[in-house]
């Protein structure tokens, strides 16, 4: 399954459309991680714990629309 925003796809033959479906993802976080991303904002660096925690949830909500088109 393709999953798109746009009206067509490039190459592709769109055969059955599916409602506006949703994926909601609550990513939980703690003291530890909130402590060290803070200490990352005042050193001007990156959060590599908060940044994989993002990604780990827009994967979740991605995987969880697919589960909601398919119904």
């Amino acid at each position: 399954m393709i999953i798109t925003t746009t009206p067509n796809v490039e190459g592709k033959q769109i055969v059955e459309y599916k409602q506006v479906v949703f994926g909601e993802v609550v990513a939980g976080s703690n003291f530890i991680r909130d402590f060290f991303a803070g200490i990352t904002d005042i050193l001007g660096g990156r959060s590599g714990a908060y940044e994989s925690k993002i990604t780990k949830a827009r994967q979740e909500a991605l995987e969880e629309m697919q589960k909601h088109a398919n119904i």
